[in-house]
C-alpha cells in the first residue's frame, strides 16, 4: 500500500531521515519503533505531507504521492494521529466527531440560511455515524462530554474514532498508547485490532511500548539515525543484536562481560589507620 524509496529529510546540515526505504503492506499493522532521535516522527510527516521531503519518494498504491499535503491525502485516505492528541476541547466528544466529514453543506453561509433542511437531515445522519463510532470505542458514557475534560487514554480513542467518521485506507498511529494507563491501553489495542480485522484497516504505529508493539505489529520496522536498520517479526527484533545495541548502547556480548563483575571483584577501600594521641602535658 505504502512505499518509500530512498526518502531525505534534512534541516540544514541535520539528516533526520537519510534514506530510509520501506514498505507497509495492505491489511497489516506495522510497527516503527527505535532510540529517540531515530527518525521516525520525520518520516511521519514527509508520508503524510506535513512536510516535504529533501528527495526521494512516497508512493501510495503505485501513485507518487511524495509533498502532496495532509488535506490532500485526506481525501485519499490517509490519516495521521498525533502523540499529543488534538481535539475541539470546548466542544463535546460526539461534536469532536460530527467535525471529521469534509464538503458538509453547513459549513457555506448561503446553505446556512437556504438549505436547513438538507442541513438537519445530513447532521442527524453524521449524529448517528458518530454515535455507532462511540459505541464501536467503548466510549458511548463521555458523548456529551466536553472533549477537554477527559482522559489522555479517551483523547486517544476519540482521535481513534476520527479516522472512522471518514473512509480511512490507512491510518498512521504516532505514539498512540504514550501515557494511557494499562487498562485504557488494551482497549485501544481491541479498538486496532478489530478496525484491522473487521473494517480492513491499515495501520503504521509509532511506539516504543515493546509489549504494545509484540501484541498487535507484524511486521515491526526498526529506525536507528535517519535509516531502516532491521525488520522482521516483533520476536525476531526483540533478539537482535543490532536493535539492543541501538535501544540500550551495549549488545548481549557485552552483558556477559559485565554480569562477571561482582562485589568481589572490587578492591575494597584502603582502612585508615587512627593517629595516636600524643599523652597528655603535665601540669606541674
Amino acid at each position: 500500500m505504502i512505499e518509500v524509496r530512498d526518502l531525505h529529510m534534512h534541516f540544514g546540515g541535520f539528516r533526520a531521515v537519510d534514506g530510509a526505504s520501506l514498505t507497509i503492506r495492505e491489511g497489516s499493522i506495522t510497527g516503527l519503533i527505535g532510540p529517540n532521535g531515530a527518525g521516525k516522527t520525520s518520516l511521519f510527516n514527509c508520508i503524510a505531507g506535513v512536510l516535504t521531503p529533501t528527495s526521494g519518494h512516497v508512493l501510495f498504491g503505485g501513485e507518487d504521492i511524495t509533498g502532496l499535503k495532509p488535506h490532500e491525502l485526506f481525501h485519499k485516505g490517509i490519516l495521521r494521529t498525533f502523540q499529543i492528541a488534538h481535539e475541539f476541547s470546548t466542544m463535546t466528544v460526539r461534536e469532536n466527531l460530527m467535525m471529521v466529514p469534509a464538503n458538509q453543506t453547513g459549513e457555506t453561509l448561503w446553505n446556512a440560511w437556504f438549505k436547513r433542511k438538507t442541513i438537519a437531515a445530513e447532521e442527524a445522519a453524521l449524529r448517528q455515524k458518530a454515535d455507532e463510532v462511540l459505541e464501536f470505542l467503548t466510549i458511548s458514557h463521555i458523548a456529551d462530554e466536553k472533549a477537554g475534560n477527559i482522559s489522555g487514554g479517551q483523547k486517544k480513542l476519540l482521535e481513534l474514532g476520527r479516522t472512522m467518521m471518514v473512509d480511512a485506507k490507512i491510518v498512521f498511529l504516532d505514539e498512540v498508547g504514550a501515557g494511557v494507563n494499562r487498562t485504557l491501553l488494551y482497549t485501544i489495542a481491541d479498538a486496532i485490532k478489530r478496525l484491522n480485522v473487521e473494517r480492513g484497516y491499515t495501520f503504521c504505529m509509532i511506539e516504543h511500548d515493546m509489549e504494545f508493539i509484540k501484541m498487535l505489529c507484524d511486521p515491526v520496522i526498526v529506525m536507528a539515525e535517519g535509516k531502516v536498520m532491521a525488520t522482521g517479526s516483533a520476536e525476531g527484533i526483540m533478539q537482535n543484536e543490532q536493535v539492543i545495541e541501538a535501544y540500550l548502547g551495549t549488545g548481549i556480548k557485552n552483558k556477559e562481560a559485565t554480569e562477571g563483575l561482582t562485589k568481589d571483584a572490587i578492591p575494597a577501600p584502603a582502612k585508615k589507620t587512627a593517629k595516636k594521641k600524643p599523652p597528655p602535658k603535665s601540669r606541674r
